[in-house]
């Protein structure tokens, strides 16, 4: 997670150089499809999040839908608050809410979450929040062996990012509550000659959960559809359960499990369709006064080939960390680490771009990804979010190595509802 190198050693400064004019380019041609969007949207008089500073445990009463645990979660939440302890604000907080997409901020984060809280206090059963975002940047194919040798080290393209979404939680009796979210995804890539595909993914997720002392159970089903290009789609879809659990005022523990399906409907990719298993466990520790949050997960899964994939059935575990920071009032930081090592059953033909055999065994990948960004917000409920990615992925089969780094900017507008 320092600054990343090409293969001659030195920054890609190229690659830093170009983020503005990129953005600004992009945005001249894309930002008036939009706009109309964020004007319809801006219309839905949004409830600032200024005021959850300025709420405190007095202003939680009790509701019929809140038990006494939850009148207590929210009460230390809203204490931390005062106290700038942003993150354990949020473990608290996150033993009775939990909603996806929110905003890197770590801050923002947190006065989503009060917000709910004192809908529920003032005698509402339900809540939500929406968010738009728009921006650019350039997205580069890093020289490795197998970029070099399938002729994919040349891509260097950039891109105008759209996404929208929101969610809803509402309270039910006896501590349990209902989470539902939409939230969609497109990227444009602006050389057309390369003939690359527009990104479009539609994620769903619903889910009922109870709180109950210090922990919240969950049991929902989420899914995707992904286009992939040239006609064809993926479907993602699957049960999934969560336990979370406060260790104490600093520390929360989630445990996870999954099934899902990876479907290809039809076409060349159909023979990669299958089912996965998956096992997860997140720990979470507020640190510097509540100033960071840490996370660290673990997981671990099987997939089952479904339709013929030529490397068959695998097996992968991997480990992540994401680190959020409230730098100072308007302005957060978070930087995050990924893992994956996949092995598969089938022993195979590992080929040259010439079509000739280098080998015949399993295929093993280990998959990286390191990234970090910064958060603006210089308006209510409006912040600009400057990110770098890299990622690369390493295998013993030569068309399997790929290697990439991503920078973009997006300027997101938040609501409340």
């Amino acid at each position: 997670m320092g600054v990343l190198h090409n293969d001659s050693g030195h920054p890609p400064k190229k690659l830093l150089s170009k983020v503005v004019p990129i953005v600004v380019n992009v945005l001249k041609i894309r930002v008036l499809s939009l706009a109309a969007l964020l004007f319809c949207a801006s219309i839905c008089t949004p409830m600032s999040v200024a005021y959850a500073t300025q709420t405190n445990a007095a202003t939680v009463v009790q509701h019929e839908a809140i038990t006494p645990d939850m009148q207590q979660h929210f009460q230390r939440a809203q204490s931390f608050m005062a106290q700038g302890d942003y993150a354990s604000a949020k473990i608290e907080f996150e033993a009775v809410l939990a909603m996806d997409n929110l905003p890197e901020d770590l801050q923002q984060q947190v006065e989503i979450y009060a917000a709910m809280a004192r809908d529920y206090a003032q005698g509402r059963r339900w809540s939500g929040n929406a968010y738009a975002m728009l921006g650019g940047g350039n997205y580069r194919v890093n020289p490795t062996r197998g970029t070099d040798a399938f002729g994919r080290s040349a891509i260097d393209d950039d891109f105008f990012n759209a996404r929208i979404g929101g969610g809803v939680n509402a309270l039910l009796a006896e501590g349990y509550a209902i989470d539902a979210t939409l939230d969609y995804r497109y990227r444009d890539y602006a050389d057309s000659e390369r003939n690359r595909r527009d990104d479009k993914d539609l994620r769903w997720n619903a889910a009922i959960s109870r709180s109950h002392g210090a922990g919240n159970t969950l049991l929902g089903v989420r899914g995707r559809a992904s286009y992939r290009g040239n006609g064809q789609y993926r479907q993602d879809y699957g049960l999934y359960a969560n336990l979370r659990y406060i260790l104490d005022a600093e520390q929360q523990l989630s445990l996870g499990a999954e099934l899902r399906r990876r479907q290809y409907p039809q076409g060349i990719l159909r023979e990669r369709s299958r089912n996965i298993a998956e096992l997860s466990a997140v720990w979470t520790q507020a640190l510097w006064d509540g100033k960071a949050s840490l996370s660290l997960t673990a997981r671990a899964g099987r997939e089952h080939a479904t339709d013929g994939r030529p490397d068959g059935d695998s097996n992968f575990m991997g480990l992540s960390l994401r680190l959020f920071i409230s730098l100072a009032d308007h302005w957060g930081a978070y930087a995050f680490g990924w893992w994956e090592q996949q092995r598969y059953q089938n022993a195979r033909a590992n080929l040259d771009a010439a079509g000739e055999m280098l080998s015949f065994e399993r295929r093993k990948n280990d998959n990286y990804e390191v990234g970090a960004g910064l958060s603006w917000t210089f308006a209510s409920n409006w912040s600009l979010n400057p990110e770098l990615l890299y990622t690369y992925d390493s295998s013993n089969f030569l068309s399997s190595e790929n290697s990439s780094t991503e920078v973009w900017l997006l300027l997101r507008r938040d609501f409340q509802f």
